[in-house]
């Protein structure tokens, strides 16, 4: 079994998924979420077969196919995340922690919890 805990970001949005490979290839995927679109895309990801997953060869993969469906969001981390779930718990990857550090000119220096305000960088600091 793979698990992922998914910060979306700005949003503010946690999800967790719980992907567990089966005997007959397939993974079942548990997925739970605080955001709305991520629950409702949830409903149609039960067990995915990870070959399919890990391709744009042929279909587009299932992950992806629901998330055009039903997140509002293109940019949304989730389905990645899911991704890289399913193919952990294939064996097709090894688990390792991936991120996105997103940040303005003015933040460039600054890594504080979500939510809380970020103070710019002295010149000291940029130097």
């Amino acid at each position: 079994m793979a698990t992922a805990i998914i910060h979306a970001g700005i949003c503010g949005f946690t999800t967790k998924v719980e992907a567990i490979a089966r005997p007959d290839g397939e993974v079942e995927l548990r997925i739970s979420s605080d955001c709305p679109s991520v629950q409702e895309l949830a409903g149609p990801l039960q067990r995915v077969d990870p070959m399919r997953e890990i391709s744009y060869r042929g279909e587009l993969p299932a992950v992806l196919e629901a998330a055009r469906a039903g997140l509002p969001h293109p940019a949304c981390v989730v389905p990645a995340g899911i991704l890289k779930a399913v193919e952990v718990a294939a064996g097709l990857a090894l688990a390792a922690a991936a991120s996105i550090e997103l940040s303005t000119a003015d933040e460039a220096l600054c890594r504080v919890p979500l939510g809380r305000a970020c103070t710019p960088p002295t010149e000291e600091q940029t130097q």
